[in-house]
Order: structure tokens, then sequence, then C-alpha cells
């Protein structure tokens, strides 16, 4: 019945956006053909580019896939161009030839000047256009840590609440949200066409995950060779360094693009905590005071490679790889706490010090093949899919009990050796077409993941009261995903109306050799979206948009195992947790392309969360996920983007929202608790041009968020307040950067859990209050840009 519901999902056709082709022929003055000129479309409303290729040597180009719209048309050889041309294009348009000569203006000086950030409502997701502003004059890290909305929590770039997804050109990037920082870090945002929120994904998108952060670069219009060099020099606590480099090629057929960067850390963070141990007459009858230091070590390379090669003007290839490798993640922690009875007498004090050592390889390729029919819009697209995942921990960790006096009394010490093998194969398959006045886009997935986790508990010395399960064991997990989807869009006068439906068929299997025990999960589920929009004019517009998500707990989390930072401290995995499902619903307005207003409503359903629950009567406290009993999200959001002056820009974003978590107090008599916070946020960017040349820019941000629930803990208030400014030189081959982040030291804040028999507390001060210093030098072509991708996997995002 499942397989029948699933082919009736995928027979029949989605839709995607309308398009057709512009062709001609470049010539000179003296009517011979130019091979390998630049031929571009622009915008007709502010002569930004939309897309470009280059002529073939016969002097005949074909631009693909443009929208209806009004643009304009010029073309470019060495200094020389030609006039420009208006085009209304509502179907194919052949625009016979095109004559360059020295007095056509150069294209440069139509695409390189300073334009402000602009903002854009369209149906089912926020565009902030930022290609050629100020915004776009840092790295494309700083660049989306400005981007209206978005929330830098502890280096998770967050979205009202829940952990946004980071894609490039729609590709998802296939990293950590660490190795995702250091990639962006390293990537020019010069080189940057917009940034895409988009709260709801659509049908095409897999249905797990929740919010995505879509970097669209601009598009590839030039041919030749460009370079750059990268280095970044931060100063915390201890220092911190970041070198990288990136190629680009591009001729008639090939498309290469690679980058490596290396990242040498050195982190510090202290974590001071209490725990209140109650009884059960409500009373507090003994309390741990915990410092906890923490010192990583830390080396990460990262590598990237893109390559795209036209077979001719309807059939193409790309190879894409990402890879990441951290031979070198040593943690030293050491813990000094002490216990004290209920009259605040000190009754001993534990020393606990450990060494971890960890190493992680990350290997992800993508292989996709496309053609595009004669007919404008029809294009096949077909991807494979490969992921390696290898992550290995060894664990020595001691523990000196001392009684009052200050005397020893006693040892504990403990080994373990654990890893994790991940491998994913997915094989993908979509079809666009063009019916009438509907487009359509229709797809089959399928997934195949298989991990294989390990836990050696090698010496245990000492007390072992609290280690009952101190024993090795495997375990193997296995997933397979069927998944089709079909979506509509219709465009009218005013109105435009998208609507998908995605069906995933899951079967999932864990198995504990040792425990011999094994959960299987068999699930059908259908994932409906929808989105209306109606234009008020020419600048206004309101629309509204729903739809149902999955997410699936990450594969780490389903591992039986526990992971001890001491004899009475340990953390969890749990394999009876289930997928959680959502329902999401938007209601946009956008006036003037200035003032957007939002209001929104999320359940979360039974989601996954990160809890901590603390056993009284052994005192031991213990870190566990667990499905929630349900979870709801809903505000009010207010954004203004606004050039208060040709040298000043400025955006405001400002939030009013409840969050309300329902999950199982274990500890606590399994009674449900409810956690509910009514909050502000508080976000606003100012970007300023220093000089009247442009080369000397400057920004201030400030963000202050109030109270929000993270699991069982509730986080008091943060305020950040960032500085920095950037000088460009040698005609914008070199830039050296400057900025000051967290000057207030206020972007770490205390976590606290308090209801009925739980009261503990602890603060993650992280190095935050940085002064960092940067330096690109582009060579090569430098003006030439990225190409796009439109591939995305989201099983990687659990590993």
């Amino acid at each position: 019945m499942r397989t029948t519901i699933l082919l009736l999902v995928l027979l029949p056709l989605g839709l995607l956006a309308q398009t057709y082709e512009v062709t001609g022929t470049v010539k000179d003055g003296q009517g011979a053909a130019v091979a390998f000129a630049n031929v571009f479309i622009l915008k007709a409303s502010d002569s930004s580019i939309v897309q470009g290729t280059s002529a073939r040597e016969d002097g005949r180009f074909v631009l693909t896939n443009v929208l209806p719209d009004l643009y304009l048309l010029k073309a470019s050889y060495f200094g020389s161009g030609s006039k420009m041309r208006a085009l209304d294009i509502s179907r194919d348009v052949n625009i016979g030839t095109i004559i360059l000569d020295n007095n056509g203006s150069d294209l440069d000086e139509v695409i390189v000047t300073a334009r402000q950030p602009t903002l854009e409502q369209k149906a089912d997701r926020l565009v902030f256009h930022v290609e050629n502003t100020i915004v776009s004059q840092g790295n494309t890290w700083d660049l989306i840590r400005n981007t209206p909305g978005v929330v830098n929590v502890q280096g998770s770039l967050q979205i009202r609440g829940q952990e946004a997804t980071v894609y490039l050109n729609d590709r998802k990037i296939q990293l950590s949200p660490t190795e995702v920082q250091d990639l962006l870090e390293g990537l020019s945002g010069s080189s940057i066409a917009s940034v895409e929120l988009i709260q709801n994904p659509p049908a095409r998108y897999d249905s797990e995950g929740g919010p995505i952060l879509n970097i669209v670069t601009s598009r590839a219009v030039t041919p030749g060779y460009k370079g750059s060099l990268q280095g970044s020099f931060t100063q915390g606590v201890f220092p911190k360094y970041q070198v990288g480099s990136s190629h680009y090629f591009k001729n008639d057929k090939l498309n290469l693009f690679t980058n490596y960067s290396i990242s040498p850390r050195k982190e510090f963070d202290d974590v001071p905590s209490t725990i209140n141990f109650i009884n059960t007459s409500d009373d507090i009858f003994a309390r741990w005071e915990s410092q906890l230091d923490r010192v990583t070590d830390k080396l990460t390379h990262n590598a990237n490679l893109t390559a795209d090669y036209d077979f001719d003007k309807r059939n193409s290839i790309n190879l894409t790889s990402n890879f990441s490798y951290t031979p070198e993640d040593r943690v030293n922690n050491r813990l000094v706490m002490e216990a004290l009875d209920a009259s605040q007498n000190l009754d001993s004090t534990l020393v606990t010090t450990s060494l971890i050592d960890n190493q992680t390889l990350n290997l992800a390729t993508d292989l996709t093949y496309e053609h595009r029919f004669d007919k404008a819009g029809r294009v096949v697209k077909v991807n494979g899919h490969f992921t390696r995942y290898d992550d290995t921990q060894d664990q020595d960790g001691s523990t000196d009990y001392f009684d009052p006096s200050g005397m020893f009394t006693r040892n504990f010490t403990f080994q373990t050796d654990a890893g994790q093998d991940i491998k994913i194969y997915t094989g993908q398959l979509d079809y666009f077409d063009l019916l009438g006045e509907v487009n359509f886009e229709a797809g089959f997935k399928q997934s195949v993941i298989r991990s294989s986790s390990r836990i050696d508990y090698l010496a245990v010395n000492g007390s072992q009261s609290n280690f009952p399960d101190a024993s090795t064991d495997n375990y193997e997990y296995s997933e397979d995903i069927s998944a089709g989807y079909v979506s509509f869009l219709r465009n009218w006068e005013k109105w435009s109306v998208k609507a998908g439906l995605r069906a995933e068929q899951t079967r999932a299997e864990g198995n504990s050799i040792t425990l011999s025990e094994t959960i299987i999960q068999d699930y059908f589920e259908l994932f409906p979206s929808f989105y209306l929009m109606r234009n008020l004019g020419e600048e206004n517009s309101m629309s509204f948009n729903y739809s149902r998500k999955l997410r699936r707990p990450n594969y780490r989390d389903l591992n039986p195992f526990r992971y001890y930072f001491n004899e009475y401290d340990f953390a969890s995995g749990n394999p009876n947790l289930r997928p959680s499902f959502s329902h999401n619903f938007n209601l946009n307005l956008s006036l003037k392309n200035t003032y957007f207003i939002d209001l929104y409503y999320r359940d979360n359903g039974k989601y996954v969360m990160d809890l901590s629950f603390q056993d009284n009567q052994r005192q031991i406290l213990r870190q566990e996920r667990q499905n929630g009993l349900g979870s709801i999200s809903y505000g009010l959001d207010l954004i203004v983007n606004e050039s208060i002056t040709n040298a000043w820009y400025l955006f405001a974003y400002g939030s009013l929202f409840v969050e309300e978590e329902k999950f199982l107090g274990v500890e606590s008599g399994n009674v449900p608790i409810t956690n509910r916070v009514e909050g502000v946020f508080l976000q606003v960017g100012n970007f300023f041009t220093l000089s009247g040349d442009g080369t000397f820019t400057g920004e201030a941000s400030f963000t202050y968020l109030s109270s929000f629930l993270t699991g069982s803990y509730i986080q008091d208030a943060t305020a950040t307040l960032n500085l920095g400014v950037k000088k460009t030189f040698w005609d914008n081959r070199a830039s050296v950067s400057v900025a000051f982040e967290d000057i207030l030291n206020r972007s770490n804040a205390l976590r606290t859990t308090r209801y009925l028999n739980q009261f503990n507390s602890y603060t993650k001060n992280e190095e935050t209050q940085i002064l960092r210093v940067g330096f690109t030098y582009n060579f090569g072509n430098f003006r030439l840009t990225d190409n796009q991708r439109d591939v995305n996997k989201t099983e990687r995002d659990r590993l």
C-alpha cells in the first residue's frame, strides 16, 4: 500500500519557474566573428549581472534558463564593448548580431559601482541582495552573521531558535559547524550575490531539517583564471590562525574551482557550575561547586574541488568534492569540584583531569549529469553522492579525592577507546518542465546509510559503583529512505501560487551487539508545502506559507553508550529516539521593500532535546537525549532595511517571541514539565563608507537576546557589540581588516534548570571577546566569480 501511494505521488508532474533561451552572434566592426567574447544579461532596474556566457569559436552564444523579465544585454572583449540592448523576455529570442567597437564602454564600469543592500520578499524565502555592496566587503562568515534575523549562538547560526543549515548555491555545505565557519571565513564576501533565508523550505528540499541559509555566489561570466590568498590572526586567550588559497579557472567548456585552508587553533573555555541536591522535603542537603577549565588544541585541513564540464549546449557534468581532516583535536580538562553539606561546610574535594584525543575524517563526493532538452525549461538531472565519515576518540581520566583537610583519600581512573564509521550513499533524479502556464518539477531520491560504532573500556580502577555498564559494546545502525516529490508553480499578474508534496518511506534498524537488542523503525510520511503571494502594487506584497517538516536524531545520539567526564558525571545516547514532525506557518507583509512584518507559528512536535538530570539520591548528573512531549514557538518579527545616506546603510531586526517546551522529568517521578519563555530579540547593523573612493569602510553591530530555552535549561540575556574596519589597496587586489568582537563581554550567559527536585546551573565562557586581523590578496582575473550549484544532502547533517 505504501509503495502504491509513493508511486501515485511520483506520477504527477511538478514545476519550476518558466525559462527561455537568448541566442545570437558576436562580431567586430569588420564583420568577423569574435571567439570567446563575453555576453551578459543585466537587470534593467539596477544594471546588476543576472548571468553571462562566452561565445564559441564561431562567435555564436546561447544563454539558457532566462526568467521572464526586462533585461539589458551587452557583449565585451578586451576593452571593446557593444551598445546596451533592451530585452523583454517572454519567449525564446534570437537577437541576431551584436557588434563590438572600441567606443563601447567596458562592462566593469557598470558592475563595480557599489550599491546599497536590498531585501526582497519572495513566496518561499527572504532574499538579502548584497552583490557589490558595502555589506559584502568582508568575508562570507561576517556577511551571513550580519544577515537580518540570523543569530550566532556559540558558533551555531540560528533562525528563530532553530539551527540553520548552510547551503552554498543551493547545495548543503557538508561540514561540521566549526568547519563551515573555517570555510566561510576564507571565502571573500565580494563574490557573494545574495543570502536567502528559507524558513519553510519547499518540497524539492529534503523533509528533514529546519530553516536554510542559502549563500548564492555571483555567476561565472568571464573566462580566465583568478586566485586569492587569505589569512587571519585572532587573539583571544590564545592566538589562532587560518591560511587558505582559492583558485578559479574558466573557459568555454570547463569551469574549475579549488580551495584549501589550514586552521591551527588553540581554544580556552571555562565552565563554572553549581548542583543543588534536594531531598524529599524539598530542602537542599548538599551542593557541588565546580570549576572546569578546558584547553583544546586543534588542527584542521579543509579542501574543496568543483569542476563543471559542458559537452555541448545541451549536456554537462559536474564533480564536487569536500574533504575535511582533523589529525589533531586534543582536549585537556581540569575539573575542581567542592562537595558542600547543607550548612555549606566542605565535605570533600574532587580534582579530575582528563585527556581526550580525537581524529576525524570527512569526505563527500557528488557527481551530477544534466541534460537540457530543445524545449525551453525542460531539464533532467541525475546525481550520485558518497560520504565517508570516520571518528576516533581515546580518553584517559583520573580523579583524586581529598578530605576537608586536604588529605588524599583515594583515586579513580578509567580509559576508553571509541569510534564511529559512517557511510552514506544517495542517488537522485530530478525532472523540470513547463506545462502551459504552469511550471513543474518532480524527482526521486534513494538514501542508504550504514553506521558502525564501538566503545571499549580498557581499564577501570578504583570504585566502580557508578560504572554498572562499563563494558565493551558495538552498535550497528542502518537506515534506508525512499523519497519522491512534485511541485507546482503558477504566476499571474498579481498572484503567485506554489504547492508541493514530498513522500518518504523510511526503515531504520539499530542493533546493540553486546546487549542483543534490536530496535526497528518503519514509517511512511507525507510532507505538504504551500506558498501564496499577492503583490500590492509595485513595492508591496503579502504572502502566506506552510510546510510540514521532519527531524531525525543524529547518528551519534542513537548509540547506547555512556561517555564519562568523571565518576559522577556522564552523557548517554538513546537508541529509542524517534523522529519528530513539525508544522510551520508564516504570514508576511512587505512594504516598499523596506519594512517587513512577519507573523509566525511553529508546532515543533516531539523533537529531540538535550536534557540534564540529577539523581539526588546517588548524587549523579547525567546528560541525556530525549524526545520531548511537545514544543511550540510563535512570534512577531519586524525588519527595517534602509539607506540613511549614500555612505550609511542600516538594518534593524526586532522580534517578540514565545517558546514553550514540554518534557518528561525522569528523575522527578516522570512528571511532565513545561518550560516557557517570553522573549525579545534585537539586531542592529550599521555599515559605513568612510572614504570618498570607497576603499575604507567600517561596520558596527549590536545584538540583544533575552532569555530563551535550550533543552531543560533557561538561558539568561546576552548582548554583543562588534566593531570593524576594512581598507582595500592596489585597485581592490588587496585588503586588510580589523575587527573587535564582543566588546561588552556579554555574549556568554548563565543557564539554569529549576523545577521540582532539579536545581543546577552552569555558564560556558567561550573566547568571544577577541581581536581579529585579516588579509586577502587577489591575483589573476580577480573579478571572475563562482558558478552555481543545485544539489543538497541532509543525511550528512546528522553526522
